[in-house]
């Protein structure tokens, strides 16, 4: 069971930026995938970013060239920065990871068996 712990949501202007994180509780994420979605109300969940621990990581195409993704191996966390964010960035943030021996993490959620509570990240414009 691994249990995920996100933080750095917030209310934001357009053009701002934020940094999300999560880490798993009592365990290291070697050998896992981590993803990030979010959700908006009335849409799917979508995938925004994901890394494989100390492997190949993806961006979704609506982020790339603003979101980056990245692993804090000292602190076993994976980091979520996002800049020049916009309204349509608005959403609720999940970290997602599953055991994985794929180089490239998934963009599908249901390849992903365990998630975070969420966390509301809000873009004024």
């Amino acid at each position: 069971q691994v249990q995920l712990v996100e933080s750095g949501g917030g209310l934001v202007q357009a053009g701002d930026s934020l940094r999300l994180s999560c880490a798993a509780s009592g365990r290291t994420f070697n050998g896992y995938v981590v993803g990030w979605f979010r959700q908006a109300p009335g849409k799917e969940r979508d995938f925004v970013a994901g890394v494989r621990w100390r492997g190949g990581y993806a961006l979704g195409d609506s982020v790339k060239g603003r979101f980056t993704i990245s692993g804090d191996y000292a602190k076993n966390t994976v980091l979520l920065q996002m800049n020049s964010l916009k309204p349509e960035d608005t959403a609720v943030y999940y970290c997602a990871a599953d055991r994985s021996t794929k180089w490239s993490p998934p963009m599908d959620p249901k390849e992903y068996a365990y998630w975070g509570q969420g966390t509301q990240v809000t873009v004024s414009s």
